[in-house]
């Protein structure tokens, strides 16, 4: 599974910020708020807005982002092909990696039940952009193999 956070699955530019505030649907919890852009692409990008009010510093900011990043890699095969911002709140600072994750996942959870508008036209418009592959989420299950020799023989 590539772990990369590539270019080309971020929300990048101010352009691209600015459409997702002015134009969204949002999802709140107590420590992140979620902007919602419905685009045509096949797959999600992700933006991050962390600011100083949040915390002063940089390292709890820095331990946000990544928290973020880490649970949308988790999560991105599951979600809709749009641009999502996520705005920490600072009630986010105060709390450790796995509470953060929780509360990312029950976002997402959220993003993924939501009902999206239907896509305008009646062709799917070409966007030249190159369609990612889903990332497979990681399996908790280990495959057992017996020893060759040991073990019930297959009947």
């Amino acid at each position: 599974m590539n772990a990369r956070f590539p270019p080309l699955v971020r929300v990048r530019t101010g352009r691209e910020y600015r459409q997702v505030f002015a134009d969204s649907q949002r999802l709140s919890t107590r420590c992140f708020s979620l902007h919602l852009h419905v685009r045509d692409g096949g797959f999600c990008r992700l933006g991050m807005a962390v600011s100083r009010k949040v915390s002063p510093e940089a390292v709890a900011r820095n331990r946000i982002k990544r928290q973020i990043r880490e649970s949308f890699r988790l999560h991105r095969a599951r979600l809709p092909a749009a641009d999502l911002v996520v705005v920490a709140r600072p009630a986010a600072a105060g709390l450790g990696g796995a509470a953060l994750r929780a509360e990312l996942a029950q976002l997402w959870s959220r993003a993924e039940a939501l009902p999206l508008p239907a896509p305008t036209g009646t062709i799917a418009a070409a966007t030249g952009t190159p369609v990612l592959p889903s990332p497979t989420p990681p399996s908790n299950h280990t495959p057992s193999v017996a020893p060759s020799g040991e073990g019930p023989s297959p009947a």
